[in-house]
């Protein structure tokens, strides 16, 4: 699990590729202070894990599930990626519970300043996202933990404090390049617990539950 505070932006040092596999060798100094083979680290918000440990360098492999849908499939040698190891158990949760586990990609719209403030708007590429991204909701783009600001039919935005900006990589990201979006996972698991409840029970479960309106009216339920 992480917490969308990235930690720095590494550099993609190589890159070697077959079909729709990918073998990362990303340069970072941070996150190597303690960084082990098997850890997991965030990498522009997609949770992978560290398969060598250098100096100043390790290695992730991307599947092809995750080169289908992220923008990791984009990444060339030079690209700079918003980098996060995973949370410690006694730090501070500063941002909000990410996973790692892209929902899908957005393209950027617009870039504006506003005041001391960017904002970005985005359009995900998957409109089935929409269900999960409301005003004052977290985001997670390329892995920072973000506020949405206000949504439309086709798009939201963020606003960007300069300190993000210029810490993370949405200082170089431009209208027309693609993101990383993963959605609140509060949000997901309502989703789902709804739609699991608003359908009937089979009977097994109604076996196992044990639960029936008599037994809620013998124990002053209704």
């Amino acid at each position: 699990m992480f917490t969308g505070l990235i930690e720095e932006v590494g550099v993609l040092r190589g890159v070697s590729t077959g079909g729709e596999v990918m073998v990362l060798k990303i340069g970072a100094s941070v996150i190597m202070d303690d960084l082990k083979i098997g850890d997991s680290v965030s990498v522009n918000g997609v949770c992978l894990t560290a398969t060598t440990v250098g100096d100043h360098t390790f290695t992730v492999d991307v599947m092809p599930q995750t080169y289908r849908n992220t923008n990791l499939k984009e990444l060339r040698a030079g690209s700079k990626m918003n980098l996060e190891r995973a949370m410690a158990s006694g730090g501070r949760f500063g941002g909000h519970i990410v996973q790692g586990h892209a929902d899908g990609t957005g393209v950027i719209k617009s870039v504006k300043r506003d005041q001391n403030a960017v904002v970005f708007e985005v359009s995900p590429d998957h409109k089935s996202l929409f269900k999960y991204i409301i005003p004052k909701g977290s985001i997670t783009i390329d892995g920072i933990s973000l506020t949405v600001v206000n949504t439309s039919a086709s798009s939201f935005t963020v606003s960007i404090i300069p300190h993000t900006l210029g810490e993370t990589v949405l200082e170089h990201k431009r209208g027309g390049d693609s993101v990383n979006i993963e959605c609140d996972v509060l949000g997901k698991y309502v989703d789902h617990l709804l739609h699991y409840r608003s359908s009937a029970p089979d009977e097994d479960e109604k076996a196992s539950s044990g639960i029936s309106r008599d037994f809620l009216a013998a124990n002053g339920f209704v």
